[in-house]
């Protein structure tokens, strides 16, 4: 009897190695996030992927397009993406509570790399630069863009910049149009300006200055809850900090 209990006990403990040893099982995890997040997550994702075989497929939008987006149903797993669209009262349920900060960003403008810098150290300098500008260009359909559209009207100069500005529908196409010289100036989030062939001129001045601030969390529904936590705990690990603060983002 002894010899069968030991042999029990054996093949017990041979399951629970075998268990033990097993991988976790690779997800594929739909991830929703602004575009001023595509040259940070561009390094990320794929470091994420190699370290946990878990697979991302990212969608790059502005917060209006996100906020509709999820009121429509389409699903996600992981959103990391501005406050604004997690506190929109229509989507909030469709997000789990308690939401992680990951970082904040400023506004700033970019200038294909080489050309002259305006000056832009003053309110008074920054509207004078944004005047003399042949043509600049945004994102308008963004929370970031909105921002920069109301710089302007604080300023006094909406109407002004109107002619000037070639607008695009979403960030990585306002960095192709600074880079090729399409458009004179960038202005923007700042961080979508860390990108070859531009040179960023500087930040927006004083109290033109403000943050837009990303958090992150599940989905609600998710089914995938243990690898999208992982991946947002992945977002705040030292290595994807120093990503972040790379491309202009401060981190927390």
């Amino acid at each position: 009897m002894g010899g069968v209990m030991k042999s029990f006990f054996a093949a017990g403990l041979l399951v629970t190695a075998i268990v033990a040893v097993q991988p976790v099982k690779a997800a594929e995890l739909k991830v929703m996030t602004g575009g001023s997040m595509t040259g940070a997550f561009a390094q990320l994702v794929p470091q994420f992927e190699k370290t946990t075989g878990h697979k991302l497929v990212v969608f790059y939008g502005g917060v209006p397009e996100m906020v509709k987006r999820t009121a429509a149903g389409e699903p996600f797993d992981v959103a990391v993406v501005p406050q604004q669209v997690i506190g929109n009262a229509t989507i909030a349920a469709k997000f789990a509570p308690a939401p992680v900060r990951i970082g904040s960003v400023g506004y700033g403008v970019g200038i294909k790399a080489g050309a002259p810098k305006p000056d832009i150290s003053t309110p008074a300098a920054f509207k004078e630069a944004m005047l003399k500008a042949k043509s600049i260009t945004l994102f308008p359909d963004s929370a970031a863009g909105a921002y920069v559209l109301k710089t302007f009207d604080k300023l006094g100069i909406a109407d002004a910049m109107k002619a000037k500005t070639k607008a695009k529908p979403d960030a990585k196409q306002v960095v192709q149009a600074v880079a090729s010289g399409e458009a004179e100036l960038g202005v923007f989030l700042i961080n979508v300006f860390a990108a070859p062939g531009i040179d960023i001129v500087g930040p927006f001045p004083g109290e033109l200055q403000n943050a837009l601030v990303f958090e992150a969390t599940v989905a609600a529904d998710t089914k995938e809850a243990a690898a999208g936590k992982a991946f947002i705990d992945f977002l705040r690990t030292p290595e994807a900090t120093a990503v972040f603060k790379s491309k202009g983002m401060v981190p927390g």
